[in-house]
Parts: C-alpha cells; sequence; structure tokens
C-alpha cells in the first residue's frame, strides 16, 4: 500500500472518530474536575488519565479513594471494570499479532470502546490488514488526544462546571447504549438480568464490593446458563 493510502485510512479513522467526541467530552470533565476535588493537583489527574485511558475505571478509582478503601480493593476494581478490554483484544489479536512490538503494544493499549466499536464494524473487516492497521491507528490517537483535552478542561474549568448540566448523569447512559447494543440473544440478555439484579441487591456493600460481585454473577452466568439452555431446549 502506498504512502498515500495509509494517510487516506489514517484520516478516515479520525474522521470517524470525531462524532464520538461527543461522549467522550463528560466524561473528561468529570475525571478532570473531580480529581481537583479530591485534592489532586493538576499534573497528578492529567498523568493518572494518561496512564489509565479508562474514564469508567478511573472514575471508579476516584470514588474508593474518597472512601479511604484498601489499595488491593482499588486495583481489583480497576482490574474488574476493564475486563472487557480482554474480550475486546481477541478481535484485534490475529490483526496486531504480527506487528513489532513497539507497535503492537502501543495499539493494544490505546484500545478502547469506541475504538472496538468503530474497528470491529464489518466493512472494516473487510479492509486489507495495511488498511485496518492504519484506520485503527488514526481512531486510537485521536481519541486519545480528545480524551486528554477533555481532561484538561475538566482541570481547567473544575467546579465552574454548572451543576444542572447534569453531566455525570451521561455515564450511565453511555454504557446502558452499549449494553443495549450488545444483547443480541436470549443468553446475554438473561447475563444482563443477573448483573443487574446482583448489582442493585448488594450496592450497599463496602466500597462498591457489590460491583465486583455483579460482575462475578455475570461471569458465572455466562459459564453456566449454556448448558442449562441446551439441556432446556432438548426437553421442548
Amino acid at each position: 500500500m502506498c504512502v498515500k493510502d495509509d494517510r487516506k485510512q489514517f484520516w478516515l479513522g479520525v474522521r470517524d472518530l470525531l462524532p464520538l467526541g461527543s461522549g467522550v467530552l463528560p466524561f473528561g470533565l468529570i475525571v478532570g474536575a473531580t480529581g481537583g476535588s479530591l485534592g489532586m493537583s493538576p499534573e497528578m489527574v492529567l498523568g493518572m488519565s494518561a496512564l489509565f485511558f479508562a474514564g469508567s475505571a478511573q472514575l471508579a478509582a476516584y470514588s474508593l479513594i474518597q472512601d479511604n478503601a484498601p489499595f488491593v480493593i482499588i486495583v481489583a476494581t480497576a482490574i474488574v471494570v476493564n475486563l472487557r478490554f480482554a474480550i475486546y483484544s481477541a478481535t484485534f489479536a490475529p490483526l496486531l499479532g504480527p506487528l513489532p512490538k513497539r507497535y503492537r503494544f502501543t495499539l493494544a493499549y490505546m484500545l478502547s470502546d469506541q475504538t472496538y466499536g468503530l474497528c470491529s464494524m464489518p466493512a472494516q473487516m473487510q479492509k486489507t490488514t495495511p488498511e485496518r492497521i492504519w484506520y485503527l491507528a488514526g481512531v486510537t490517537l485521536a481519541l486519545y488526544v480528545t480524551w486528554l483535552i477533555s481532561v484538561t478542561l475538566g482541570i481547567v474549568l473544575g467546579a465552574g462546571i454548572p451543576a444542572h448540566w447534569s453531566l455525570e448523569f451521561t455515564i450511565p447512559l453511555a454504557f446502558l447504549a452499549m449494553l443495549i447494543t450488545t444483547i443480541t440473544s436470549r443468553l446475554l440478555f438473561m447475563v444482563a438480568v443477573i448483573s443487574g439484579c446482583c448489582a442493585i441487591a448488594f450496592q450497599l456493600l463496602p466500597f462498591n464490593s457489590g460491583f465486583i460481585v455483579a460482575v462475578a454473577a455475570g461471569v458465572l452466568g455466562g459459564l453456566l446458563l449454556p448448558s442449562w439452555l441446551k439441556r432446556k431446549g432438548s426437553h421442548e
């Protein structure tokens, strides 16, 4: 593939990511403002955002830090929140595996919900390997820059963000939208119901550990339900 085609795919990825910036911006504003409200320095908040590159895990960590949770609980929660990336990575393993480590690790590190959503679409999966790699690079870099800019804005604006904007409400809405699009079978619906019910039932557990229980219940349901549904179907 010529350099011109490489650039075309790269900028196509940047273009496709930009409309999703409206969903990244509230995340970054909240992360930046919340970090400042917890007494963290701007450098610490921005550095944490650059290293985490995972707004949901960072906000979960903030909440636990505010509650003086043990370090082990904070780390475990961040890992559980980000477990979905292990599933996402399976889609890109054949694509990134042959690349040199410096490129493979960088692109894998920058994997996100938006990246997975755009780069796993059928139209993208049908492209050649170089086209997919350059498109992925454009999406990830654009998202990373958008994320850091939004966090920086949150740090600068801080408490000046009006409360009536209710930016925090956009976070569960974003995840709800992603959840709905992934429920494509009865099994996935049942797993979602199990996790949701457990999250509600155990929400009063200390240090938000009810979230971990809900995730574990969902994983267990995903492992056990297929055989149960198969047996049920054979008896019908």
